[in-house]
């Protein structure tokens, strides 16, 4: 890719909602400046911080410090929901304030004790928008496991996960006649970490740190939470439950939700999917032993009772952001289970899971960069 490649905001957008090929045009010419007439669907750009912007402001800023707090609210979009009042509540819980779960006056105030402004110009290197992309991306198992990596769809989707937030935001953010490519401006979600110190990582993956802007974690974990009621994993700081491993009962048996939730105090919080009405959670003990980072995937149709034909041959699947357990998975001592990362940021905790914990892409390396493997994993309702 040269400087003289760019792409269109709105063409990247609808490329990805319709999975369908980017036709990237070449222009020797600079960005052109989104106004605010700017046509999208028939309806007219509204910049941020405006009246019928789809971004609320306040929200937004909250949702960027409470990323750099290591309380994420999922994808940072300016949108409240559920996962956002979960996320504040877990801030509050943490810093001693009512945990009411509503942005008021004294979390906006301990928010704001880190000054960062909410957005930061950002111009786009060569290095953060290369592929190689994968476009159309395939639907089936079978032809998935054809590709020789699992990666985005384009460099808007990139930049979106790099961010922390949508596609949909950066455009909300810039206009959409706005250009994404190297050399380009566009003001993003400012969620720059503090620290880029990923000394211990191996191989790739500290790259894949700092591209996805994750916090090095100075600030060091004992053991997890996960509550399912709540759907979210929460870091502790402290001694772990004593009591020894869950044993899988096997088919039919019961899993129990242990009492002893240890006695450490919350330090992180992450937003998570875990399992369904077909595989739920599987309360207990546990422990994560184990970490892979940029990991293929065994995709084993009988394991999924969603799979079209149960029968089918099992696939390997190649590595990649967008593989079905993402950048990491952190391996459980309960078969086939994980907690791992995800090709669709924007569902966590607003979907269903195979059973396993899945988090962001970024919230995944962020955990791991907080405990150490072998630590204990609660999960409760």
């Amino acid at each position: 890719m040269t400087l003289r490649k760019f792409l269109r905001l709105t063409t990247a957008i609808a490329a990805i909602a319709a999975t369908a090929a980017v036709a990237q045009t070449q222009s020797a010419k600079p960005a052109a400046k989104p106004a605010a007439a700017a046509k999208t669907g028939g309806k007219a750009w509204t910049p941020p911080g405006t009246k019928g912007s789809p971004i609320d402001g306040k929200i937004f800023h909250a949702q960027v410090l409470l990323d750099v707090a290591g309380f994420p609210s999922g994808v940072v979009d300016g949108k409240k929901g559920m996962v956002f009042e979960q996320s504040v509540r877990g801030f509050q819980q943490a810093h001693g304030l009512q945990p009411s779960g509503q942005l008021d006056n004294s979390t906006r105030a301990a928010l704001l004790e880190d000054k960062r402004p909410s957005t930061v110009m950002v111009k786009l290197t060569p290095d953060q928008l290369a592929g190689p992309f994968v476009y159309p991306f395939p639907k089936k198992p079978e032809d998935e496991a054809k590709l020789k990596f699992m990666g985005y769809r384009n460099m808007l989707e990139k930049l979106a996960e790099e961010f922390h937030t949508t596609p949909a935001t950066i455009v909300a953010l810039n206009g959409p006649d706005k250009l994404i490519g190297p050399g380009q401006t566009l003001r993003l979600p400012n969620i720059i970490p503090a620290n880029r110190d990923y000394a211990g990582a191996k191989g790739d993956i500290a790259q894949w740190m700092g591209l996805l802007n994750v916090d090095s974690g100075k600030t060091l974990g004992d053991y997890v939470v996960v509550s399912k009621k709540e759907g979210v994993l929460r870091v502790m700081k402290g001694a772990p439950p004593a009591g020894p491993l869950t044993k899988d009962p096997g088919k039919g048996g019961k899993f129990v939700a242990p009492t002893d939730l240890g006695s450490g105090t919350v330090i992180a919080q992450f937003p998570v999917t875990m399992g369904s009405t077909h595989d739920p959670l599987p309360l207990g003990l546990w422990k994560v032993t184990t970490y892979a980072f940029l990991p293929p995937f065994h995709y084993q149709p009988d394991l999924f009772w969603d799979a079209k034909d149960p029968t089918a041959d099992d696939k390997r699947m190649a590595p990649g952001p967008n593989g079905p357990v993402g950048l990491a998975w952190l391996d459980l001592t309960k078969e086939h289970y994980g907690i791992h990362g995800t090709p669709t940021p924007e569902t966590i905790g607003r979907a269903e899971s195979h059973g396993c914990i899945r988090l962001s892409n970024w919230d995944v390396l962020r955990l791991s960069r907080m405990l150490k493997p072998g630590f204990k994993a609660v999960f409760v309702n």
